[in-house]
């Protein structure tokens, strides 16, 4: 089982995450900002990742460290579930439309940390959540996780729309490229030889 746990403390938060990216998508998420959990479940759900997250933090000043410090512990735990990433397909892409919303995400588990992201402005908060973060929880994934991430809102209005569809087409980018794939093996062929 390709599986991980990661557990992050800072001064503002305390973080543990188990994945397991074999899963069937159970997920438990609670990490204080309540929009952020729905987020990462949908992560979870259409990745197929069976993801477990608690995270206590300062949410009382605001939502960021919590989000953040949850963002790097799940990049953390990607790479450290993925391994040695021998035998998976590496890239995966997805196209995800959310009623007027359209996100194409794409992914490279490469090893070498890069982000594109491209977003229209939406508003500042979803209920109490910073809209802002959204790019930040990409960062923070891609640091850690040590991948090379595309997202790109090519519709939308509604920021509820555009942040979950972001969130839904790199679940379905990440579920693709995970996977382990029978022509791939990471040892040379021995077709042909005696």
């Amino acid at each position: 089982m390709r599986t991980s746990r990661v557990e992050r403390k800072t001064k503002e938060s305390h973080v543990i995450v188990e994945l397991n990216i074999d899963g069937e998508g159970a997920i438990d998420v609670s990490t204080g900002v309540p929009f952020f959990d729905h987020m990462l479940g949908q992560l979870g759900k259409h990745s197929g990742f069976n993801l477990m997250v608690r995270t206590t933090g300062d949410v009382e000043v605001d939502s960021h460290h919590s989000v953040e410090d949850t963002s790097l512990a799940f990049g953390q735990a990607l790479r450290e579930a993925l391994g040695d990433k021998v035998g998976i397909r590496r890239f995966g892409d997805a196209m995800v439309p959310l009623d007027e919303v359209l996100v194409q995400a794409a992914v490279d588990l490469s090893g070498r940390p890069y982000l594109v992201h491209r977003q229209p402005e939406i508003v500042e908060l979803i209920g109490t959540f910073d809209t802002t973060l959204g790019r930040h929880i990409w960062e923070s994934i891609v640091a850690e996780a040590h991948i090379a991430l595309h997202v790109r809102v090519l519709e939308g209005r509604n920021a509820h729309h555009v942040m979950e569809a972001q969130f839904k087409a790199v679940a379905r980018a990440l579920h693709d490229a995970v996977r382990l794939d029978s022509n791939i093996s990471g040892i040379p062929s021995t077709k042909g030889a005696l």
